[in-house]
């Protein structure tokens, strides 16, 4: 299951919507799908779009040649795995902004 959150960040000449977009979606399933522990990850808590992301959830960065492949970021934001997780979230209010739920399952 994934769920798209909705993001706009804005100024005096633009908003920008910020999420994770259909092509990274099938980059990031397509990357956990081929990976060898791709079901060895722990299930992570239930971590719900829009909600925080708690300072006691572990976190790691996307593998830096996935990272590569994605559309980037705002320097706001940041995209992470847990458990069988990723998600994107907004780093100074920790929260998350989107999600692609079982992604290593």
């Amino acid at each position: 299951t994934a769920t798209s959150g909705r993001v706009v960040i804005k100024d005096d000449s633009a908003a920008t919507e910020i999420r994770i977009n259909a092509s990274d979606r099938a980059l990031i399933k397509d990357y956990y799908r081929k990976s060898p522990l791709a079901n060895a990850a722990p299930r992570s808590l239930p971590l719900l779009r829009g909600g925080s992301l708690l300072a006691n959830v572990k976190v790691e960065p996307l593998p830096p040649a996935l990272e590569r492949k994605l559309s980037s970021l705002p320097t706001s934001h940041v995209r992470w795995i847990t458990g069988r997780d990723v998600i994107l979230v907004e780093k100074k209010m920790r929260t998350i902004v989107d999600a692609i739920y079982d992604v290593t399952k």
